[in-house]
């Protein structure tokens, strides 16, 4: 049986990264020749380690379910990547990173992991700068900065609204430089179905052609996951549609333990849902929580005119306006953390304040940064500050500048001016910070096989901090584990290359061909999409934004119900010998069904609130979330057994050594 350990090196915490690179085993150029990796994803975890690992010399497979590897969900990232730089001279250093960090996700990460991120965050602007990633610049040339969720200082680097995007470019030319030396075979449209175990080892992958439908074995010395998340758990999300949790699933049910299902981020910035028969959320950048003020009337009967068709939101004045954030949590104002910007929208919106005809949003409003920029502008070029039109102009100019293609995104999707009307914004499921354990090296329970990104659990704790995700990304793929794969793969120099015509790799496939023909002879009723929408309700109504002991065990009961009928019920035309995107479905949802039901088991196992995980049972007098740091302070990893019943949670004792740990507060 695997056990827990975090393998984090001795001595003191600003040393250990360097440290454990100067001591752990390497494997020499000519060597890397004769070893075989796969990497699942090429996102920007996936696509920077399989460019990295090419360029040392290592022979990738790299493996994407989309016709291109430049269309992984990444790109859809907008307001920008953090990186302790210090340029705005605002007190910023890789200590503040750190801290942030453990703080924002709620004091339930790992410090060895976290403080490596932070020190390592500041090559990953310098490599993505030589790759000709096109950041933001003010008036002298230097690279800009803006302000994200939970801090006190501006470290965020951004490309407009467009940063997942550049990165990712970044990311695939790199990729396509190795692609031309032939030092990395891509696999376009292929799906990993399962990965193949050796002798205790991870040892290759079972992969369909998404487009003739054809099973295929590949093999490796080692395999790394960059899949990305499963916030498609709750159907509605701002994640890409195609997103999904299968290949950490299968790894799960391979033997790597999967940890804190339950720790999920609501972003508070999503356009509002508008009707049942809508299938994706789109998500406006937190940039703009900068610059823009959330309210919500002060008045109920304000709002319910409102939603009513019978006011203007311009029509209420100032002082009848409740700007709650700026309220409640006076230090940060608009610019507290994801968890607690989410919950104090819901907050306002149960109670009757909310804002369009369902009665889910809250205002986001630009008009005081369009006056404050206004003035300012008028202000350096000698101009009339009073002319209130010519204020208006220049801050609408200056506003554009810095946010025009989320706004005109803004407009093209609501049918709404958003220099002239306050933006409408409601939480949404974004991130997922749980995931597949890993250990410092990056590698799972099972030798052999990593995870990196989005695919692993290791660094944002109970929420993240915004403009963290493209930095754990690319932290992991260029900077960690080109080193810490070279440790595993260093025993194998002499192993040679793996066969595929063995009794696992049999096996494997029988396995995955029998579920894929299960599907196509299935003669249900029903669409995948009529299942998963009705996994998405119970997950969001009783394993959302907020948690308690009886929706919790409704909801196990009613996954498991849900599960039975999918598996009797679900149709799925076409067969498995052509491009079928409904198959591909098919399997992807069933997965998310038996992953919701370990994500509702870990809930109601964690009595306390800490983060994005919100149990009712566990707030203070003013509704902020209580941790139990007794009796919760640890990674929940959960070791598979058959069934999700017998699953067996293991406890990763959560040390801090150089963070005080205490209530978490932004006012």
């Amino acid at each position: 049986m695997a056990t827990l350990d975090s393998k984090i090196p001795a001595g003191p915490l600003k040393d250990k990264w360097t440290n454990h690179k100067n001591n752990i085993n390497l494997v020499n150029p000519a060597n890397k020749r004769l070893i075989d990796v796969i990497v699942i994803g090429t996102g920007l975890a996936g696509g920077s380690a399989a460019a990295s690992l090419a360029e040392l010399g290592y022979n990738v497979k790299a493996f994407c379910f989309q016709d291109s590897p430049r269309r992984a969900h990444s790109i859809a990232a907008q307001g920008g990547i953090n990186a302790a730089k210090n340029y705005q001279g605002d007190g910023d250093s890789i200590y503040r990173l750190f801290y942030d960090t453990v703080k924002g996700g709620d004091y339930r990460s790992r410090e060895a992991n976290v403080y490596r991120l932070a020190e390592v965050s500041a090559n990953i602007i310098d490599q993505c700068v030589a790759q000709g990633v096109p950041f933001a610049r003010d008036y002298g040339g230097l690279l800009d900065n803006r302000s994200f969720g939970g801090v006190l200082v501006s470290r965020t680097f951004y490309a407009k609204g467009q940063t997942g995007q550049q990165l990712l470019l970044g990311a695939y030319s790199a990729m396509n430089r190795q692609i031309s030396r032939g030092k990395i075979k891509m696999y376009n449209r292929h799906e990993m179905m399962d990965v193949v175990i050796v002798d205790g080892k991870a040892r290759g992958i079972i992969a369909r052609n998404l487009v003739t439908g054809e099973i295929e074995r590949h093999s490796a010395h080692a395999v790394v996951v960059g899949s990305g998340g499963y916030g498609n758990i709750f159907f509605l999300s701002t994640n890409a549609m195609g997103s999904n949790a299968s290949a950490a699933w299968k790894m799960y049910k391979k033997g790597a333990f999967f940890a804190n299902p339950c720790f999920t981020q609501i972003h508070p910035t999503c356009i509002p849902v508008t009707g049942e028969l809508q299938a994706k959320l789109t998500l406006m950048s937190e940039s703009l929580r900068n610059d823009g003020r959330i309210w919500v009337p002060k008045k109920k009967e304000d709002a319910e005119a409102i939603r009513n068709g019978k006011l203007k939101p311009t029509q209420i004045a100032q002082e009848d306006r409740d700007y709650y954030l700026e309220r409640r949590y006076p230090a940060f104002g608009n610019l507290v953390p994801r968890d607690v910007a989410s919950r104090a929208a819901k907050e306002r919106c149960d109670a009757g304040f909310g804002v369009n005809k369902t009665g889910e949003a809250v205002y986001l409003d630009f008009s005081s940064a369009i006056q404050r920029y206004g003035k300012e502008q008028a202000y350096t070029k000698g101009l009339d500050e009073n002319d209130k039109e010519l204020i208006t102009k220049l801050g609408k100019e200056a506003v554009a500048n810095k946010y025009g293609n989320l706004f005109e995104m803004y407009e093209k999707i609501v049918d709404q001016n958003p220099y002239e009307t306050p933006m409408m914004i409601y939480p949404a499921v974004h991130y997922t910070m749980g995931g597949v354990w890993v250990d410092y090296n990056l590698m799972t329970t099972v030798p052999g096989l990593f995870a990196i990104g989005e695919a692993n659990f290791s660094d944002h704790g109970a929420n993240r901090l915004g403009a963290s995700a493209l930095m754990q990304g690319l932290a992991d793929g260029y900077f960690v584990l080109p080193y810490t794969i070279g440790d595993y793969l260093s025993d194998d120099i002499r192993t040679g290359e793996i066969p595929t015509d063995t009794k696992e790799f049999d096996q494997a496939e029988k396995e995955v061909s029998e579920r894929i023909e299960y599907f196509v002879n299935n003669k249900g009723e029903h669409s995948v999409d009529y299942y998963h929408k009705q996994l998405g309700k119970i997950m969001w109504n009783k394993c959302g934004m907020s948690r308690n002991e009886n929706d919790l065990k409704s909801a196990i009961e009613d996954i498991k119900k849900l599960r039975e009928e999918f598996w009797k019920g679900v149709r799925v035309p076409g067969t498995s010998k052509e491009f079928n995107e409904e198959l591909a479905k098919a399997g992807r949802v069933a997965d998310f069904m038996e992953l919701a039901e370990l994500f509702a088991i870990d809930a109601l196992e964690r009595k306390e609130s800490c983060g994005g995980h919100y149990r009712e049972e566990s707030q203070t007098e003013d509704g902020e979330a209580k941790r139990d740091d007794e009796n919760f302070k640890y990674v929940a990893a959960w070791e598979y057994k058959g069934d999700n019943e017998k699953a067996q949670l293991h406890k990763e004792d959560l040390v801090y050594e150089n963070i005080e740990l205490k209530t978490r507060s932004y006012k």
